[in-house]
């Protein structure tokens, strides 16, 4: 007995462990997590998994002081927003060369580029698309199944159903709220061809005819409904009190728990002239391996399996997730049966992730500043946007 307990000792001692950092806490996808890593311990049998959970509140915080003491984990998700701040400093494991081979069969690399070196796998990915309600549009006027495929109809529509009555409104608009009014912004300024910054990052084009005019339009657009946070939005939203707002994947999950039978349809963010040239937002979850870790080959072997296209069906089914980044997965029948999946992975292929500037946190503030400027009529839209232009030329200066 004593040496069947040694032996056992020395194989538990002998298996290398793989730390992995992750934000999916949730009673639902918890146990996901858990089987993905459990699967490749057993396919690995000398592989130890350890599952560290985060939090939005302050998974960040730990991130940046975990890879500044050199303490960091072998694996780390990282929001697309955060991945430059880590790339350009050196903490993150250059993943170029053993990508290089299946980068086409995965969607948006973008954010994990630094210096035209790959950085971070695409992983689950987000995007926004435009929910309707279809009982506010029968009220204003509109067959059920209608949907706006571009400005001026989104405005008029959003116009009729905000003349209904006191308290409904045409169009949910995001206030002055950090890190969400930006993103609800950019695909206005994008679908318009507006850009923030150049292809090398070394030059703001905000200040362009596209962006004023997108700028523009948008207010008259938020000028026909609610102006309140991305919750209340929603809340109201789902109390029939607003005809268009512009959500996630998030909002499906709620409908689906608190409102099942709600009348509502989703469809692309019209684009100025048509769905066509529809430009929306688009964020994501990638993984990374830390640049001091021991395994780095071992931890990108466990990358590969988290984000196989079957990995990643079952994540996002089991999550109510449309978007994953497999191009593969997103074709699979699984997902495009999924109520509403389809308008999201369309969506996907037609929007766009914030330039991967390592000042991006703070350029978003000042795109932010802008538009809340416009929204509250304390500078006119040209300028709050040459204003924002400018302070982005000092950011990318620094």
């Amino acid at each position: 007995m004593a040496c069947l307990i040694i032996s056992c000792g020395e194989q538990s001692s002998n298996k290398t462990t793989l730390t992995w950092w992750h934000f999916w806490t949730d009673t639902n996808i918890r146990p996901v997590i858990e089987q993905i890593a459990a699967d490749f311990e057993s396919s690995h049998p000398d592989v130890n998994i350890e599952l560290v959970d985060l939090t939005w509140a302050d998974g960040h915080d730990k991130i940046a002081i975990a890879f500044s003491s050199g303490t960091g984990p072998d694996i780390v998700e990282l929001g697309s927003d955060w991945i430059p701040e880590f790339s350009s400093t050196g903490h993150l494991y250059n993943i170029t060369q053993i990508t290089d081979s299946i980068r086409d069969k995965y969607l948006m690399w973008e954010p994990g580029i630094y210096n035209q070196k790959y950085y971070a796998f695409p992983w689950i990915l987000g995007t926004r698309v435009l929910f309707i309600n279809k009982d506010l549009l029968e009220q204003a006027g509109f067959a059920r199944d209608y949907s706006p495929a571009n400005w001026d109809e989104l405005l008029s529509a959003s116009n009729k159903i905000n003349n209904l009555s006191e308290n409904i409104f045409g169009f949910g608009s995001n206030s002055a709220e950090r890190h969400r009014l930006y993103k609800k912004f950019l695909p206005f300024m994008w679908s318009n061809g507006g850009r923030i910054l150049s292809e090398n990052l070394d030059s703001c084009l905000f200040d362009s005819d596209a962006t004023l005019e997108a700028l523009n339009f948008y207010k008259k657009l938020c000028q026909t409904g609610l102006t309140d946070t991305q919750r209340r939005l929603e809340d109201a939203f789902l109390e029939g009190k607003i005809g268009f707002v512009i959500s996630g994947d998030w909002l499906l999950k709620r409908i689906a728990r608190e409102k099942p039978d709600f009348a509502f349809s989703t469809n692309l963010i019209p684009g100025p002239v048509d769905t066509r040239n529809s430009t929306s937002f688009a964020g994501g979850e990638y993984l990374c391996i830390n640049s001091k870790s021991a395994h780095p080959e071992l931890a990108f072997e466990f990358i590969k399996h988290v984000c196989s296209p079957e990995n990643q069906i079952e994540f996002c089914i089991q999550n109510k997730t449309p978007t994953p980044a497999s191009v593969d997965a997103a074709q699979d029948s699984l997902l495009l049966g999924q109520p509403h999946f389809e308008a999201f992975i369309a969506q996907i292929e037609n929007s766009r992730m914030p330039p991967p500037h390592p000042q991006w946190v703070y350029i978003e503030a000042e795109i932010e500043k802008a538009v809340e400027a416009v929204l509250y009529d304390s500078k006119t839209t040209e300028d709050a946007m040459n204003n924002a232009a400018r302070k982005i030329r000092e950011l990318i200066a620094e």
